[in-house]
């Protein structure tokens, strides 16, 4: 295979920090939700502001992923770059909104308090969507990685997976919160 523009011969081995990176979110999520590490004391406004703004940056980020995958199908690596970044950037803040949310709620969870067909959903979409947002983070960082140094291969072998359950993931959130919203 020649080196082209978007062909490199990058070998470097980013496993290890991405891993590593992965297993942490991973624990500070699990720690902030099982643990006393929350802050828990009083603050000067209204904390459900949180859940909104999670649910308008998964938006973004379903969006933006959605232009990204019509974007290489199109063969338009530039604008797939650019939108993949922007769902990187809409995650990132989620994650920061997410995480401070949970710290300065101090642990308290909003209880779903449906019945019937739709209690058993939400939970299906609560379990999976927490299942495959603990997955996504590794196989998101392998496939911006592998994107950016052009390890084209290795990048079309993950973002296979990566692309449809990071959809649902983004997609999941928000319906998380429309489903559970009534009940804050």
């Amino acid at each position: 295979m020649k080196n082209t523009p978007y062909r490199s011969t990058d070998k470097r081995n980013f496993t290890a920090p991405i891993i590593t990176i992965s297993i942490i979110a991973n624990i500070i999520i699990l720690l902030l939700f099982f643990s006393p590490l929350s802050y828990g004391g009083k603050v000067n406004f209204n904390l459900l502001i949180f859940p909104r703004i999670n649910a308008v940056l998964n938006s973004f980020t379903f969006i933006f992923l959605l232009v990204a995958l019509y974007a290489i199908r199109k063969k338009n690596i530039k604008t797939h770059k650019r939108f993949i970044l922007a769902a990187f950037t809409t995650t990132i803040l989620f994650l920061i909104s997410y995480l401070t949310y949970h710290f300065l709620s101090g642990g308290e969870t909003t209880h779903y308090e449906g019945e019937g067909f739709l209690k058993y959903f939400y939970y299906f979409i609560l379990t999976s969507h927490s299942f495959f947002a603990g997955i996504v983070v590794a196989l998101a960082l392998f496939s911006l990685v592998w994107g950016l140094t052009l390890q084209v291969d290795k990048h079309r072998k993950i973002a296979r997976w990566t692309m449809p359950i990071w959809l649902y993931v983004s997609f999941t959130g928000v319906l998380v919160y429309l489903l559970i919203s009534p009940y804050y």
